[in-house]
């Protein structure tokens, strides 16, 4: 059992802080895919970097863990009370040296348990098989794309696609529909899981085991098959982009499956995952626990570190401003929409804890002119007893919607910076107010925690590390404008375009 730990404190580190070869490929196929000079291609460019800095730093690719799944195909006689044990151990020493974020919080009173142990975590699920060996694989999923799955109950009506019917051709709709949703709050570029039939339980375990397949697998069922290839062809043609910037690429992957339902219910399940696919597995000894095989490790890995250092193309940078709080307001209207800026100085964490609780009490510091960073870091402290910044990639921004605005204008804030874009109530704060919101590569946790020079400090600790409000010091930390003080919304109008696009795809494709 001692090997087998080992085993599975590998795994965890391995999935935590490199991708697979099949989700390098894709990667890199947007990226060639993109048109040079635009915000996605600057997006890509990020994200690649970032992939490239996980490699070399063996630090997490994304600052948030999700829910750790894994999955076990054992031979009979395996002791799985053991092998649980074990991995529950592999979890809590992965979190302790900051390859994990401690991110397992108790519904009922919020506090974090700091260990990303407790009731429902990590999943664990088990399956006995007549093979002599361990087949474990795990997925670290984000709470940014699994916020964006969604399921279907057919006969419905979609937004853009008008009705979907039980057969074949309504599933399609849902499928469309369902990246259509996503925008960029999933970081986009993603890949999909679909899940067709079951209830509604076992309907988003069945999206969710799809991803457990490689992205470039073949399906062996043809009308699945079919459907994954119209999907591809077609998702892309929406033009949401990475990170919802707009773009050529908006889908790296669609995978589907289909099991038996009861006559009364037709589900649709869809698990989306963002760019940073975090999924590996290893065949294990089951007598000695050593790993006799990685899986996803099949073709070419693309060293993306070895490319930026190879590139001859001539890259022409956007013209970026600099930022430094404190921030003017006849600074901040002087931004529009697309403008790329540069933060240098002082920012300062909150996520839902920290909002909700601004929303009560007062800041524990002044936030007049400042920069709110919603982002969830994964922090370690050195023998000095200092924290330092081990990922720090920005978290889903639309969770703050029914705070940020009041909470901007109360205290003062200039500028918030997220991923996915916020809504009406907070466009309409930063055009009254006089405020931007910037958004940050989602997933980008290495190469955002290379712009932080220091931990200055921190407050409300007793939220958990994820939730407190971390004071850092920065550096060339670069955003782009999607709301600024004019009214004006990047994410607005892609879901607009976006919408009108979906459109054409209402008529009829299978029979």
């Amino acid at each position: 059992m001692e090997r087998f730990y080992e085993s599975m404190v590998e795994l965890i580190v391995e999935t935590s802080t490199r991708l697979p070869k099949d989700v390098r490929r894709a990667i890199q196929q947007a990226k060639l895919g993109e048109n040079a000079g635009t915000r996605a291609a600057m997006s890509l460019d990020t994200i690649t970097d970032n992939i490239a800095m996980a490699d070399e730093n063996v630090s997490p690719i994304c600052q948030d863990t999700g829910l750790p799944t894994f999955k076990l195909k054992v031979p009979v006689g395996a002791n799985q009370i053991k092998m649980k044990e074990a991995i529950k151990k592999a979890i809590a020493e992965a979190t302790r040296t900051g390859k994990l974020r401690p991110n397992s919080v108790d519904s009922l009173t919020g506090d974090n348990t700091g260990d990303n142990l407790g009731d429902g975590t990590p999943v664990i699920k088990f399956e006995q098989w007549e093979k002599d060996y361990i087949d474990a694989r795990l997925i670290l999923k984000g709470g940014g794309c699994e916020n964006k799955n969604i399921q279907y109950s057919l006969p419905c009506e979609l937004d853009g696609l008008g009705r979907a019917g039980r057969d074949l051709d309504g599933i399609r709709k849902c499928v469309m529909h369902s990246v259509y949703q996503a925008q960029g709050q999933g970081c986009s570029a993603g890949f999909i899981g679909v899940g067709i039939g079951g209830d509604r339980t076992s309907g988003y375990e069945l999206a969710k085991e799809q991803l457990f397949r490689s992205n470039e697998d073949v399906n062996p069922i043809p009308e699945l098959r079919e459907l994954e290839e119209y999907v591809m062809e077609n998702a892309n043609k929406l033009g949401i982009g990475t990170m919802g910037f707009g773009g050529e690429t908006t889908l790296l992957g669609c995978k589907a499956g289909a099991i038996n339902r009861i006559p009364a219910s037709f589900f649709v399940s869809v698990a989306y995952n963002c760019w940073a696919f975090r999924r590996l597995g290893m065949k294990i000894n089951p007598e000695t626990g050593e790993v006799q095989e990685w899986l996803y490790q099949e073709g070419e890995e693309i060293d993306f570190a070895k490319e930026a250092a190879a590139a001859v193309e001539e890259i022409i940078p956007a013209e970026e401003m600099i930022l430094q709080a404190p921030i003017t307001e006849e600074k901040i209207r002087s931004l529009k929409v697309g403008d790329v800026v540069k933060i240098s100085g002082m920012m300062y964490t909150g996520r839902d804890a920290i909002h909700k609780y601004l929303s009560e009490n007062e800041a524990p510091i002044d936030l007049n002119g400042q920069i709110i960073y919603h982002c969830g870091p994964v922090m370690l402290k050195d023998e000095n007893e200092q924290w330092h910044v081990k990922a720090a990639g920005p978290t889903t921004s639309i969770r703050e919607e029914p705070y940020q605005g009041d909470i901007m204008k109360r205290f003062g804030i200039r500028a918030v910076i997220g991923k996915g874009g916020m809504g009406a109530k907070t466009l309409k704060a930063l055009e009254e107010h006089g405020g931007v919101y910037l958004n940050a590569i989602g997933g980008a946790a290495q190469y955002y925690a290379d712009c932080i020079q220091s931990v200055e400090g921190v407050d409300l600790m007793q939220f958990g590390i994820p939730e407190a409000m971390w004071h850092l010091k920065v550096k060339d930390f670069k955003a782009v404008v999607t709301m600024d003080s004019h009214g004006n919304s990047l994410h607005k109008d892609v879901e607009q375009s976006s919408l009108e696009r979906l459109a054409q795809f209402r008529k009829p494709v299978f029979k």
